[in-house]
């Protein structure tokens, strides 16, 4: 297993343009079989969307390499997470931010992760439960955020809750065409949009497009 990760870190993450030294060490620092369901564990560093339970599956892990390259952490920043699922990404924003308001759907899922962060010894994490879908105020504004499910669009409250230079990753559209998206907030009412690359991500429970006429 240890060659696995070796081979996940060198032969799939750092190929996809993953170069920045700081999140390759993250990743060889937090083992994600620690963080996969038990009979998946054989799959923890394989190029596979490995399913969680209740129709969730984690990214794979060259999508979980861009995001933090994208975002491009720092330690004082406080990060939001929308989608705990089993805490590996959690854990990894956890180590590289100041702190991580995490919040799922699932209370099995938060059970869980909050197990195995207590493991890692990682208490810089608020564990919450609820539907953030439509966006998670509750903690002020953030200087990044990542939804780890994809939305057929962004909806505004969570442009409202970034910081001014904050980051928002977000998978958006639907299949078959999804892409990754990097979102910046430039100033009180200017943004910035990038497209990162394409993937594919199950969509967030909730998830609504805006209503649109027909005529």
């Amino acid at each position: 297993m240890e060659d696995a990760r070796f081979n996940m870190i060198e032969q799939q993450i750092r190929t996809w343009d993953v170069l920045d030294q700081q999140v390759l060490d993250l990743i060889a620092e937090v083992r994600r079989i620690d963080f996969v369901p038990e009979k998946y564990r054989g799959l923890a560093y394989a190029d596979h969307a490995i399913p969680i339970g209740q129709g969730q599956k984690m990214m794979h892990p060259v999508v979980e390499g861009r995001l933090l390259q994208a975002l491009s952490l720092h330690p004082m920043d406080a990060v939001l997470e929308v989608g705990t699922g089993t805490g590996y990404l959690t854990a990894l924003l956890a180590k590289a931010a100041r702190q991580v308001y995490s919040v799922d759907i699932f209370p099995d899922f938060r059970d869980a992760a909050e197990e195995r962060l207590a493991l890692y010894g990682i208490h810089n994490v608020t564990l919450e439960v609820g539907d953030a879908a439509q966006g998670w105020d509750r903690h002020g504004l953030y200087d990044a955020i990542v939804i780890g499910g994809s939305l057929p669009e962004l909806p505004d409250s969570f442009l409202g809750s970034m910081n001014r230079g904050g980051r928002l990753f977000v998978v958006l559209g639907q299949p078959p065409v999804m892409e990754a998206v990097l979102v910046r907030r430039l100033g009180d009412e200017q943004w910035s949009r990038e497209i990162l690359f394409e993937t594919e991500l199950p969509p967030l429970i909730n998830a609504q497009a805006r209503p649109r006429f027909i005529f």
